[in-house]
Order: C-alpha cells, then structure tokens, then sequence
C-alpha cells in the first residue's frame, strides 16, 4: 500500500500564494542580479535570493498593521509584505514613482502603508526601531505585533543584544529573526560567534527561542506562527534563527573567493527551498506541476513589465530633493 503523503497546515489557495511570493523575490533577485551587472542600476544591491522560505514563511502570518523591521538584504522582506513589486522595481532604479520615490534605493527601501519600517544599511539597526514599533503596539492593544530581521553577523552588534534586553524587560510583543546564511558578509558564523546557537544568547536574556532549517518553509511557518500567536496574546518576545543560504554574494561583485569549491552548485542542486516546496506541495496532492508553472509564468510577466516601467519612469527633478524630507506637524 501506497503511503498517503502528509497533510500540509495551508489549503490550496493559500500554498499557491505563498509559492507566488517566493517565485516573486526569486525572479525579482535574479533580475536584478542581470541589470546590476549591465550597469543599469545605481547604488549597492544585496540580493535574497535562496533565502525566499524564511521571508515568505514568516510574513504570511502578518497583516498591514504589524510591523516589520528589515536589513540591508530586504528585497525579499518587501514582497513577502505586500510591497508592490512595480513600486519597488522603479524605487531600486531610482526613479519617480518608487516606493520611496526614489530616494531611498535598494537599502532603504521601504513602505509605512504595509508595516514595512524599510531595509536599512546599518547592521542591527532594526533591533531598537522595532522596539519602538512593539511599544506603540502594546499601547494600541490591537494584538499587533514587530518582526526584526538580522544577519548573523549584525545579531553580535551591540545595539542588537540591548535590544533583547529592553524587549525581555518591558514585555514587548516583538520577534528577533536571525537569518543565519552561514557568512556575515565574508567571515564565517563559527569563526565569529562563540555559542554555537542563537537560541542560547536568546536565553541569556530570559527569552525563548527555536532553531528552524529556513529552506523549508512549513518548518518556518509552524514556528513562526507559535511565537507571533504568543507574542500576540501577550507572551512577550522570542527570537526565531533560521538556518539557511544565500545563492549570490554578500552584495554584487562580491568575488565570494571565501567560499569552499563547489559550495554553490551544490546550495543550488540540493537547498533550493522552491525546489523543497514545490515538490512537498505536488506530493501532497493539493497542488499541480501544471499550477505552479502558470505562476512562473505570470511573475516572469510581472517582473519583465517592473523593468520596464522603471526604465521608462522619470528621473526625480531637482526640487524634489527637499521633499519627504522633514516632518511636518
């Protein structure tokens, strides 16, 4: 007798959208992976491609009124907010009509009408901002909640771990996610960490936390869906570290010469968390090759016509440049 394959936590409906947003960063990466390298683009990129699972995983249980804090790689964080991927596309080239206007650019990039607080290109820095966010929401008392993301490398910046501390001491309904992709930009995680997990720096400071595999994303999902209830229902903080890789370099034309030979083509061939996702999906039966082909398709479509809008958006005009600026009150 045939084994029955494992039932999954999400209907169909869901896990469609859920592999579209994946597909959506993966093709939106790859992209701009291609233009950057042609000279297209401006300013830095850090791309999160590979990374999709954890991203998407997690921000499938938020809505626009939760907060999230990014980091210098939240392309991804973007989409699997909500961000408008046309808005984004034009903001990265640094053209009128950009989610920021096009001032903000690939590592400031950032949208307050989804809770998206934007990436930001100081390590760490979205620890204490998603404080701030988590102490206004416990004040609202509408059970929304903050997300922080870090690297393995900003998770050892000071203002990181003050955060921890100021979370655990005033309760806040806030989740540190460690994304730990291996590197903090060159320099490995066992070189330049000393505990050997993430969970056990949380416990320093009295606050609960779990190890996922962050390729998979219904391992992301289920324990993220744990913390945020907990957090939600008045539990106070945890930190989540996701274990997981990045396809290309810290940012692009990083030569990545700190990587062991074949290192990459295999992260490709066997740690690729569409490829884990598509095939649980299909072989749980709610879902088709022929379906999540259709989706390929339509975000190849999407992405292709985000370049070219953005190709064709105006350049800000000088007296924009005081705009957006200062507060007014």
């Amino acid at each position: 007798m045939t084994a029955k394959p494992a039932a999954l936590p999400l209907g169909h409906d869901e896990l469609l959208e859920c592999y579209r947003r994946m597909r959506t960063i993966r093709d939106f990466e790859e992209r701009l992976h291609v233009d950057f390298s042609r000279g297209d683009i401006p300013g830095f990129v850090h791309l999160y491609a590979g990374e999709e699972a954890t991203g998407v995983g997690i921000l499938h249980h938020l809505h626009d009124g939760d907060r999230i804090a990014s980091t210098h790689r939240g392309h991804g964080h973007c989409i699997a907010k909500g961000v408008d991927v046309i808005g984004m596309m034009k903001e990265i080239y640094g053209k009128t009509g950009g989610s920021c206007n096009g001032k903000g650019g690939s590592m400031h990039i950032a949208d307050l009408s989804k809770g998206m607080m934007g990436a930001n290109g100081i390590l760490g820095a979205g620890a204490p901002l998603i404080c701030g966010a988590a102490l206004a929401a416990r004040f609202r008392g509408k059970g929304e909640v903050g997300i922080t993301f870090a690297g393995d490398g900003a998770s050892n910046q000071g203002t990181f771990l003050e955060s921890l501390n100021l979370a655990a001491v005033w309760n806040l309904p806030v989740i540190f996610v460690i994304e730990n992709n291996g590197y903090a930009e060159a320099t490995s995680r066992d070189y330049a960490t000393a505990v050997d997990s993430y969970v056990d720096r949380a416990a320093g400071f009295g606050i609960p936390g779990v190890t996922v595999d962050g390729t998979d994303f219904f391992a992301v999902h289920e324990a993220a869906g744990e913390v945020i209830r907990r957090a939600r229902e008045g539990g106070g903080p945890s930190l989540l570290e996701c274990k997981m890789v990045r396809f290309y370099g810290h940012f692009e034309g990083d030569a990545q010469t700190y990587r062991a030979p074949g290192e990459l083509d295999d992260i490709r061939a066997n740690h690729d968390c569409l490829k884990i996702f598509s095939a649980r999906v299909i072989e749980s039966e709610l879902i088709t090759r022929a379906e999540l082909d259709a989706i390929d398709r339509d975000v190849a479509a999407l992405i292709e016509r985000a370049v070219e809008e953005a190709k064709e958006a105006p350049q800000p005009k000088p007296a924009d440049l005081l705009t957006d600026v200062y507060v007014k009150y």
